[in-house]
């Protein structure tokens, strides 16, 4: 019976200590120009002191034009490596695997922020976003490829592709995308900018760096079929070290009405070396333990590493431990190194994280 506490080894890079994963959480606490501040690093830093296997940053903008938020972590351009490389080297001091988590907002990106209308695989004027011509889908490619073999120069053990929740990767995933120059309608075109992204990482960083991919089960114009038919490709691709389906909560029947639960959809897939990540509501010892009896080999925390910057420690030295309901107070969260922006963000988002 494998355990969260076993090491786990990947066909590129060194192995993580351990099968849990800090989630990717926006915290909203890098500096306007997306250049890291002391904040979002020390709350990296403290989950890899508090024994998680990998920590993940937050999505990081791999171009101007993808930058969805204030106070959203840069990887676009080397003004943001020298915060990036002090990150890493920090991260590799406790233990832990690194990884950038590489996104493009798209549709979903700010324009005041990016200074320019959203990009996206059609026109849509509700988003003030405009279709991307077929050089601008090529550069994609080579903003996503440049970013990663940036986070490869800052010490960083690999990266995360975000291809979930309707950025824009998801976006040319969506059925709605019916572009004609093969990068839109049927699955095999629709798909083919993930493939590009990830072959492309593949081919211009090291055999050490590790690569993975973060997807959406269903929803967000993608049926459950399709997702999981994405997920089996990539899967099978060779192409990448792990596959992270972020599920919203791990405990979830399919939205759409099929049978069974939606981690069912994914763990039956044939993986060969690639591990499989599945991400949502993972509070307990219990339901770590849980997702890897369903066949997951790797467990993606998010709020349990809120509320507990030693989540992972804690679920290792106790199989019942579980972590503490909110709200939390202001107080108690900066104990857990979540800084005031961060917590500004949780407080006007979840009435539940903060006090």
């Amino acid at each position: 019976m494998t355990s969260i506490a076993d090491r786990l080894s990947f066909a590129h890079g060194p192995d993580w200590r351990n099968r849990v994963a800090l989630a990717p959480l926006t915290n909203t606490q890098s500096h306007a120009d997306g250049t890291l501040s002391e904040d979002e690093t020390r709350w990296l830093e403290a989950r890899g002191e508090g024994g998680f296997g990998l920590v993940m940053t937050a999505a990081a903008y791999v171009a101007p034009a993808g930058h969805a938020w204030d106070g959203q972590l840069g990887v676009a351009s080397d003004a943001h490596l020298p915060g990036l490389t002090a990150l890493a080297q920090r991260l590799r001091a406790t233990g832990a695997r690194s990884s950038v988590q590489l996104h493009h907002g798209g549709r979903r990106a700010d324009p005041a922020l990016s200074g320019r209308p959203n990009q996206c695989p059609w026109d849509d004027p509700a988003k003030q976003a405009v279709a991307m011509t077929t050089a601008e889908v090529e550069q994609l490619v080579a903003d996503f490829v440049a970013a990663a073999v940036r986070a490869e120069r800052a010490g960083f053990d690999g990266v995360e592709v975000h291809g979930a929740h309707g950025y824009l990767l998801g976006q040319f995933l969506d059925g709605r995308n019916l572009r004609t120059d093969g990068y839109g309608g049927s699955l095999d075109h629709r798909i083919r900018v993930v493939l590009e992204v990830v072959e492309s990482i593949r081919a211009a960083t090291g055999p050490d760096f590790q690569l993975g991919l973060r997807l959406t089960p269903e929803g967000n114009g993608i049926t459950l079929e399709e997702g999981r038919e994405t997920a089996r490709r990539m899967l099978d691709s060779g192409l990448l070290d792990y596959l992270d389906m972020s599920l919203w909560d791990v405990f979830m029947r399919p939205r759409g009405g099929a049978a069974g639960l939606l981690i069912e959809h994914f763990t039956d897939l044939p993986r060969g070396a690639t591990r499989l990540g599945v991400a949502g509501r993972v509070l307990s010892g219990a339901d770590a333990r849980w997702c890897l009896e369903q066949g997951a080999d790797i467990v993606t925390v998010g709020f349990g590493a809120i509320f507990h910057h030693d989540f992972a420690s804690r679920v290792l030295a106790d199989p019942d431990f579980a972590a503490r309901p909110g709200p939390l107070s202001r107080e108690e969260l900066r104990a857990e190194a979540v800084g005031p922006a961060f917590i500004d963000y949780l407080a006007a988002g979840w009435d539940d994280v903060v006090a």
